[in-house]
């Protein structure tokens, strides 16, 4: 591997020339430069980006740390960041927790030693967490929390408007003439269920319209949950004409769960998701949704990481993106006067 050393004698300059041009410093001629240049180019010199942190103490580097890679939200953060990322002149390096705070902590306290300029975070437990980030923020690097936002943290984050697109999609559902609706909630230790599950209560108090204690179900944000948890609902008495389901995943389990039991959806019931995953334009019939716009989460927060290594001292961002309703065809009219399912 080829050495600044070797490249000065080629070159015919001083070990000092070479740094000045690696680090493209106005001082050297342009002649000089060019010569420098080309001989690097012939000996294919890679500069240590280990090296090069020791001297500016922190690399192009931005560490992303996201809960389960196999979940479609999230590579749509990951790509949108990374888009941003690149543009600017960094790398993304990509870590999967599993949801699995230990692993989680493993990657922040190893990764920290790289100096890196960013930390991007999508934690697994918002309990859990702050003290490994602040010591990023100690040690120059910019923190953005994405998505699910520790109740306690007042730097920069970026999420989406969870609970007014909860409201919305519920509001749109009364509006077709549902007074049955029941919602499958994501895991209530996590901010975004949390308030998706508030929107949908405001407007079920809106429009005066109860909710029995049955019609509020708690699972996981993935198909299995929302399969089991569609079977419960559709299996009661006084079954929900709606469901309002807390990502598109639940929301597609419930589709399955239906289709199982002989419902029709739309006709029987109407599900509604919320995310927007690319795979909804592809099931049938295509799922109602909220957009949150998965891209723009993961753009922004990259977008905050580059700007505060650019000298962007201002106070913390707490961004949080507009949603919007997609509708489709898993939401339809309540049908009037069809027999009941046993």
């Amino acid at each position: 591997m080829a050495t600044i050393k070797q490249i000065a004698k080629l070159a015919g300059v001083s070990i000092g020339t070479v740094s000045n041009v690696l680090n493209d410093l106005p001082s050297v001629r342009e002649e000089t430069r060019k010569r420098v240049l080309a001989v690097i180019d012939s000996l294919a010199y890679r500069p240590s980006l280990l090296g090069r942190a020791l001297r500016k103490d922190q690399t192009s580097l931005i560490v992303m740390i996201v809960p389960d890679i196999t979940n479609p939200f999230f590579p749509g953060v990951v790509r949108g960041a990374e888009d941003v990322a690149f543009q600017n002149g960094y790398r993304l390096v990509l870590c999967n927790s599993d949801n699995d705070y230990a692993k989680e902590l493993a990657y922040m306290r190893e990764l920290l030693s790289y100096r890196p300029s960013g930390l991007i975070i999508v934690p697994s437990d918002l309990s859990k967490g702050e003290e490994a980030a602040r010591a990023y923020i100690e040690a120059g690097s910019a923190v953005v929390y994405v998505d699910r936002i520790p109740p306690r943290w007042r730097g920069d984050a970026v999420s989406g408007a969870h609970e007014e697109g909860a409201y919305e999609a519920t509001k749109h559902l009364i509006a077709l003439g549902h007074r049955k609706i029941a919602t499958i909630t994501g895991p209530m230790k996590g901010t975004s269920a949390a308030q998706r599950l508030a929107g949908f209560q405001r407007a079920m108090k809106e429009a005066r319209l109860p909710v029995p204690k049955d019609f509020i179900q708690e699972t996981t944000f993935d198909r299995e949950g929302g399969f089991e948890k569609t079977k419960l609902l559709l299996n009661l008495r006084n079954r929900p004409t709606a469901i309002f389901a807390a990502n598109d995943l639940i929301a597609v389990g419930a589709m399955k769960a239906a289709r199982k039991a002989g419902f029709s959806c739309p006709d029987d019931i109407s599900i509604f998701g919320f995310d927007n995953l690319e795979m909804d334009d592809e099931i049938t019939p295509a799922l109602s949704t909220v957009d949150q716009f998965i891209l723009e989460l993961g753009a922004r927060a990259a977008q905050i990481v580059v700007n505060r290594m650019a000298g962007d001292k201002s106070a913390a961002k707490q961004v949080c993106i507009p949603t919007c309703l997609r509708l489709r065809g898993s939401t339809g009219p309540l049908k009037k006067n069809r027999p009941a399912r046993s």
